[in-house]
């Protein structure tokens, strides 16, 4: 299975169905897209990632601890 966002291959199952094994959500380790065994996914050529792109991203900035007021 290749990841639809960046085509890597290091996917692993974030979750199954309770019942029945309707579907499962997957998680990309490269690139953090996630999506559901049900859904048809299709991504947008500009939308798409490569270990270049990645290796430039922003890093999000952390959340600043919270004061006691």
């Amino acid at each position: 299975m290749n990841c639809p966002r960046c085509e890597s291959t290091h996917i692993k199952v974030m979750a199954k169905a309770p019942k029945d094994h309707a579907w499962e959500v997957f998680l990309c380790e490269t690139c953090c897209f996630s999506w559901r065994s049900t859904e048809s996914i299709k991504v947008h050529e500009k939308f798409k990632l490569n270990e270049e792109k990645i290796k430039n991203m922003q890093t999000i900035p952390p959340v600043p601890p919270l004061y006691d007021l």
